[in-house]
Parts: C-alpha cells; structure tokens; sequence
C-alpha cells in the first residue's frame, strides 16, 4: 500500500530544514520527498503538523529478563510507540545481564514478539558487568549487538578495560562508558555543593564525571576504540570532550532529557522521583549542556529510561533507586528546550534521531528517499498536564508528574505501519 503525507511540516535533521512539504511511503520505505500523490495513494493529511523521522532513543532499560515487574517488552513498546520513539537501543543491565550470544539472542526473540517498535540491543563489555574479564565480543556482534556497555557499573579494573578496548577495536565494534570515577561517585544522592549541604544528602563532586571521562579517553588515545560517552552532565567536562574531537578520536557523547530540563534545585523536599544517575547538576551545568548541544559537541539526547517500581522509590532519599521512565516524556520534555528559543526541531531531531541512528549503523533518523518508514506526527503547541498514571510504562517514576507540558504526539508509523494514533 502507497501512503501520502500532505499539508505536513516536515522537519529534516539531515538538511536542518523545518518546512512545508509532503512524503510518499511504499514498501516500508520513503520514496518520494515533496513530489505529487501517486496514483490510488492513501492520502492522510497532516493538518499543518510537525512530521519527523521517529526518535532513536539511545540507553533504555527494559526489564526483561529478571525485572518483568518493572517494564516489559510489551509495555516498553506501547510507551515507545506513544513517545514517537520508533527504535530503542536497549541497555544490557538486566538480571542477568545481556552477555552472551544466547541471551542476547533470546532477549531478540521476545522483542520482535512483543513490542511494536523495533528494538535493537547493547550487550555487556565484561562479564556479568563486573569489570574484569570481556564478554565474547565478536560472537555478540555476529548475535545482533549493536555496542557494548556496562551502563553504570564503573569499572575499577583499567587494565581489563583496556583488554576490552583493545579487542573492541579489533572488530570496529562500538563501546558505550559511563564517565563517572566510581570511587568518589560511590554512595552519592546529588551533586555537592550548598544545596546538598542543606538537605544533608551525600553529594558527588562535578569532577568525578571529568575524572571518569579522562580515563576513558586515555584508554580511546591508547587503543583507538570507537567511544561514546553515554551521558555529559557538567560544564567543566565539555573542553575535555572538545580536546578528544580535535586529537581526532572517534569520541561522541549523549545526554538525558532530564539533565537538560531540570536542575539540583529541583529534588526539593527530598523528591526520589528526581533522584538520577548522575544527579541532576546545578542551572550553570543544564544551561551548558542545552548549548552543547545545539553547538553540536554533544551528539545524543536519549531518556536514559529507567523503570522502578513504587517501592523503590517510596524510601529515603539516599536508599531510593535513581532514574526516571522517559519514553512517552521525551518528545514534550524537549519542546520546553524549543518553546524556551534554546533549540530548534531540526537541531532536537539532528540529535533525538538522525545523530543516534549514525553512531550506530542504522539507516533510520532520516527523511530521505529510500529510508525506513520509521515516522512521528506531532504538535508541538498541544498543552497539557502530565497525570503519570496515564503512562504506558509499568513503572510510573517520572519526574514531570502533574506538570504543565506541551507537545502531543499525534501518531506514529514503523516501516510503514501506524502503530500509534492518539484516541484510539
């Protein structure tokens, strides 16, 4: 069946174009960009909305196995289809990790059942995420990996990690680190400084993002790996990030929604809803990262979605689990960036989808003849209040709970198929 999108504003993050036009769809496939309806062609008309490539989100934790309570294929994919995300590149941080061929192949097999998005997967670097002996990386590549991390577990092993980088290397393959020094960073609910003092929460020094980070660019300069930082949080770690662009190392960094719409101010009254891994970092730090990432330094914005359950948020602060769900969050998060004049929606979907997509070898994040049917209509100026009840995710931990939002997702297409359509 031919599909025909009319009275759309397209937004191109390849060209960086926000326009008027129309796209013709066939076969999964986009084939024709801003020509006539063919002949017999479905024609849905998009009322003058926002038409874009479907967000490739970079880092999201799904609980299967071992965590089904949390999220599950299912779940995860009805979010993702509600968010306009139509590819998750999903962390391997699960019980037991994804660290081998026959995980990885099974958890590959539940997604392509179960979720209406398309779901690729990152496999563990070590074993078991413990940081001493490298998972069997090739035999995971050949299984479908698309890079290879143990998320937040900060390996104190630099000598194994560089065994790892190295192999990596050997085989093009991709490695995803978590700038972080786990020593300082250990047992820290926010980031120091005067409002942590009030709290009497245990903070973590800005710092310890930069001292991780320098790390694993020693480590890139000496094994020439692919590298990218998963998530950039603090000021004083971008000139370290643009010196490793200028030596020429195949570096690109990636940072959370949540670090780019709120700040350390907002824990407030000990709220574990914003509790985050890394914290969230001061107004000087969010303002920074927001310019890194129209300047183009940073590449990624992701949700680093992270399901938890009620009760291991409903505790102490310090003891409560850290993350927040983001996949149907998002799309309306990052319009406060384009409503606030920081951002366009080229310069949002350049790195929601089009940078995402490139960094790991895929074909999506693109309106262009030829590229998957992977799309999101939405309206940018649709108003709302966040009620978190409403979200698809089993795990309703986010932090924009009865907030004012905008930006609807309207509906959303896979290769072709309309898996969303707000109302029904």
């Amino acid at each position: 069946m031919t599909l025909h999108f009319t009275n759309a504003r397209l937004i191109d993050p390849e060209a960086l174009t926000d326009a008027p036009g129309s796209l013709t769809l066939r076969g999964g496939q986009i084939v024709a960009v801003n020509e006539p309806a063919p002949e017999g062609a479905e024609i849905v008309d998009c009322g003058g909305k926002c038409l874009a490539p479907g967000i490739v989100d970079l880092g999201v934790k799904i609980g299967e196995p071992g965590e089904r309570h949390r999220e599950s294929f299912r779940s995860a994919g009805l979010a993702a289809a509600a968010g306009g995300v139509t590819t998750i590149i999903a962390r391997p941080d699960t019980a037991p990790a994804i660290d081998t061929p026959e995980v990885l192949e099974f958890v590959t097999r539940r997604a392509a059942e179960a979720s209406p998005v398309r779901i690729r997967h990152m496999a563990a670097l070590t074993k078991g995420r413990q940081g001493h002996e490298m998972t069997e990386i090739g035999f995971l590549l050949d299984a479908g990996a698309v890079a290879f991390t143990d998320a937040d577990a900060v390996s104190t092993d630099t000598k194994a990690l560089g065994r790892a980088f190295t192999y990596a290397r050997s085989l093009g393959a991709l490695v995803i680190g978590h700038p972080q020094e786990p020593g300082l960073s250990k047992g820290a609910a926010v980031t120091s400084g005067k409002f942590a003092s009030l709290r009497g929460l245990p903070g973590v020094h800005p710092m310890a993002e930069r001292m991780g980070f320098d790390r694993d660019i020693g480590l890139v300069e000496m094994t020439g790996v692919r590298y990218h930082a998963d998530q950039i949080t603090c000021a004083r770690t971008l000139p370290a990030l643009e010196r490793a662009r200028k030596n020429g190392f195949d570096v690109t960094a990636g940072v959370s929604i949540h670090h780019l719409t709120l700040n350390e101010i907002d824990v407030g009254d000990y709220r574990t809803f914003f509790r985050m891994t890394p914290p969230l970092r001061s107004e000087e730090d969010r303002l920074a990262m927001v310019e890194a990432v129209g300047s183009g330094l940073i590449d990624v914005i992701c949700s680093m979605h992270t399901p938890a359950d009620e009760e291991s948020k409903r505790l102490p602060y310090e003891e409560a689990a850290s993350g927040a769900v983001g996949l149907e969050t998002l799309l309306p998060a990052a319009m406060r960036l384009y409503h606030a004049g920081h951002l366009s929606l080229p310069q949002l979907w350049r790195a929601l989808s089009l940078n995402p997509a490139r960094r790991l070898g895929l074909p999506q994040g693109r309106l262009a003849t030829g590229a998957p049917a992977d799309l999101v209509l939405f309206d940018p100026d649709a108003p709302f209040v966040l009620d978190r009840f409403t979200l698809r995710s089993k795990s309703k931990n986010t932090p924009f709970d009865g907030q004012r939002m905008e930006g609807k997702v309207l509906a959303t297409w896979v290769g072709g198929t309309r898996v969303f359509a707000a109302g029904e």
